[in-house]
């Protein structure tokens, strides 16, 4: 399974989602920062699941129809940041899409994740990492789960790993930082964190119009894993 996560820069790299989709053969496209009043029914080989609708400039996941069936989209909002709540309001930061795999019957959820930006302490991304990581298991008992995205976290990622891993997920950092705009704040912000899966690499790709460098997971089902016959949730 193959899957992109891009935050889009106030959408302004909206323009290469086709060519990514193409050129990387992937299964699905989680984004962040798109505008979701001005998304394409499909990018590519892909159609879209499901956008936020909270606020314009949200989240949205695509997926590879002769791969997945989707079994239902569900939109979740997080604590919210002062800067949430006084600048920009952001009412919803994950969105998961449940679908099952039309060739080997597993079923999993998919996620993009946008925490709060970097004048938030590391204490609230955590505390939002660690609900939506509770918010997706609500989604199916038992199911494997791949949420990707914009953490914001580029310092002290260590202690994060320890902090995913607590509560059963693991957290897999791109092969080079995806982000470098600024001096300071350089860095890996976008990661993926998984449940019952087994990331083989996670690669940063070549930069476009965002400031933030798209990634590509690559990851397997877990040997554990076993195709769910639990009735999916709407």
């Amino acid at each position: 399974m193959r899957v992109i996560s891009y935050n889009l820069r106030k959408h302004q790299a909206s323009g290469e989602l086709v060519d990514l989709a193409r050129d990387f053969e992937i299964d699905a496209l989680c984004l962040q920062e798109c505008d979701t009043s001005d998304l394409p029914d499909t990018v590519g080989p892909l159609h879209l699941a499901d956008a936020t609708r909270g606020n314009r400039l949200g989240l949205a996941i695509y997926y590879r129809q002769d791969r997945f069936t989707a079994h239902g989209t569900r939109t979740f909002a997080l604590k919210k940041s002062l800067h949430d709540m006084v600048l920009a309001p952001a009412h919803e930061r994950l969105i998961g899409t449940r679908v099952r795999d039309n060739e080997t019957d597993h079923e999993l959820v998919i996620a993009s994740f946008h925490a709060a930006p970097l004048t938030a302490t590391n204490s609230l991304r955590r505390n939002q990492i660690h609900a939506a990581h509770a918010e997706l298991l609500g989604m199916g008992t038992g199911l494997m789960t791949l949420m990707v995205g914009d953490f914001n976290y580029p310092f002290f990622t260590k202690s994060l790993t320890e902090h995913v891993k607590n509560s059963g997920y693991e957290l897999s950092l791109s092969d080079r930082r995806t982000y470098t705009r600024y001096k300071v704040f350089k860095g890996h912000f976008d990661f993926a964190t998984s449940l019952g899966l087994n990331i083989e690499k996670v690669e940063t790709l070549p930069r476009g119009a965002s400031d933030h460098l798209p990634i590509l997971v690559s990851a397997e089902y877990g040997q554990e894993s076993t195709p769910t016959q639990e009735t999916p949730s709407s």
